[in-house]
């Protein structure tokens, strides 16, 4: 008696929540293999992702995995230099954004922050003046800017300004090895990349981030960036705001 009861119950459950739970369900299959989005909690990526920023990710940008899995049904693409990418690190799972600075086969070094990739060295044009409003890359500091135009692929990173280097601004040369890639991120002296947890692996990269979907400014309670939402990440955040 106790058990029909209970599976009654369980029917009537059912029948009440089962519309929510089918659309939970589907969501999260449709994030983990198709579409996602993801919060940027540190400023690796700035200045072309800020913190705060709520990236999408194209996980159908290489190929279509198996959901909640790194196993991958059909192939169709394979990244690219100069893509933002997601991926989870290496060295402890944690999922990272980062640029690929380097596919399989390439010849990449880095001395003192000038990137050179199979024998070509990156170009850079400074913006000179350049800042950021306060409060949108966490510091009152004089950041550097710079344009880095190289393969074809150009991007802006950010630098330390004299004397607060903290990262591995050297490195290399070094081969990336077949399956492999090689990340940096855009900030280039603050960034936990493949200097820190190596190559990473193809298996791994889950997606392409493409858009910012909307963007909070934590410094300033919580306000709106109204002029990122909706915005690609090829738009510079730095040309629309500089003083």
């Amino acid at each position: 008696m106790a058990d029909r009861e209970m599976q009654d119950r369980l029917l009537s459950i059912w029948r009440d929540w089962r519309g929510f739970l089918l659309f939970i369900a589907v969501m999260l299959v449709f994030r983990s293999a198709i579409a996602d989005w993801n919060q940027v909690p540190s400023g690796s990526m700035q200045p072309t992702i800020l913190i705060g920023d709520r990236i999408v990710v194209d996980k159908l940008a290489y190929d279509l995995r198996i959901p909640f899995t790194l196993l991958r049904l059909a192939r169709w693409h394979e990244p690219e230099r100069g893509d933002v990418v997601t991926f989870p690190s290496p060295k402890d799972e944690q999922l990272l954004v980062k640029r690929i600075v380097g596919i399989p086969g390439d010849l990449v070094s880095l001395q003192d922050n000038v990137l050179t990739i199979n024998g070509e060295t990156a170009s850079y044009t400074t913006l000179e003046g350049e800042s950021v409003p306060p409060g949108a890359i966490g510091g009152p500091y004089p950041f550097r800017f710079l344009s880095e135009t190289i393969l074809g692929s150009t991007r802006m990173i950010m630098l330390e300004p004299g004397g607060l280097v903290s990262g591995v601004t050297s490195f290399g040369p070094v081969t990336v090895p077949e399956g492999q890639y090689l990340m940096l991120g855009d900030n280039r002296d603050n960034s936990h990349d493949s200097r820190y947890i190596g190559f990473v692996g193809r298996d791994r990269i889950l997606g392409r981030a493409e858009t910012v979907a909307f963007s909070l400014d934590y410094d300033n309670y919580y306000r709106p960036r109204s002029e990122r939402f909706f915005a690609p990440l090829a738009t510079q955040p730095l040309l629309a705001n500089r003083h």
